[in-house]
């Protein structure tokens, strides 16, 4: 057609199924290119309580996560979260649980790549963990405890996955050790 407009692709909104997920890849492959580690980063403020977030588990006090879906609006420490993406464009409220040993948090993804994806971050800032020292051992490892105890309480009993991204070329897009914990459909080999 000669002369005709010529429309834009669409958006990754518009798009279905798998080339919705290959648009949400692609943007999420181009912010961990242009990310850098050093300064402060969203999970800091999470960590330091700036952002406030839906607490599910803090210390001694406790609220079962099982009875309380994700979006469900509770009166303790909620708002929109970014979760290390631009705010204009994020509006859910983050779900945080924190460790009683004052070690780590976990708290929903603001992107989920699964029916249940959340990440446990240490509370000590560690970049990467190409950077992580031999003393960082147990934490990290704690990391992963939190994890499963978190995955049980969400009821991910018939499995989930545990990854953690380093670099840019991993996929990494905060600049703070995060373990990710997805689960809630099968997973598949191998990934990204």
């Amino acid at each position: 057609m000669r002369g005709a407009a010529r429309s834009a692709p669409p958006g990754p909104a518009l798009l279905g199924g798998r080339a919705r997920e290959e648009a949400a890849m692609a943007d999420e492959i181009a912010k961990a290119q242009v990310a850098r580690p050093g300064g402060d980063t969203i999970f800091g403020k999470i960590i330091r309580k700036e952002i406030p977030a839906k607490i599910i588990f803090e210390d001694d006090r406790a609220v079962s996560q099982k009875a309380l879906p994700r979006e469900t609006n509770v009166d303790v420490f909620q708002t929109p979260c970014t979760c290390g993406r631009e705010p204009e464009t994020r509006t859910h409220s983050c779900s945080v649980f924190t460790d009683t040993s004052e070690v780590c948090l976990a708290f929903h993804d603001i992107s989920p790549q699964a029916p249940t994806h959340f990440l446990v971050i240490p509370k000590k800032h560690i970049a990467q963990i190409s950077v992580a020292e031999d003393d960082d051992e147990s934490l990290l490892g704690h990391l992963m405890i939190v994890g499963k105890k978190c995955a049980a309480d969400l009821g991910l009993n018939r499995g989930y996955r545990m990854v953690v991204n380093e670099g840019a070329d991993g996929g990494q897009s905060v600049y703070h050790v995060h373990l990710h914990v997805l689960g809630g459909r099968q997973m598949h080999w191998p990934p990204g």
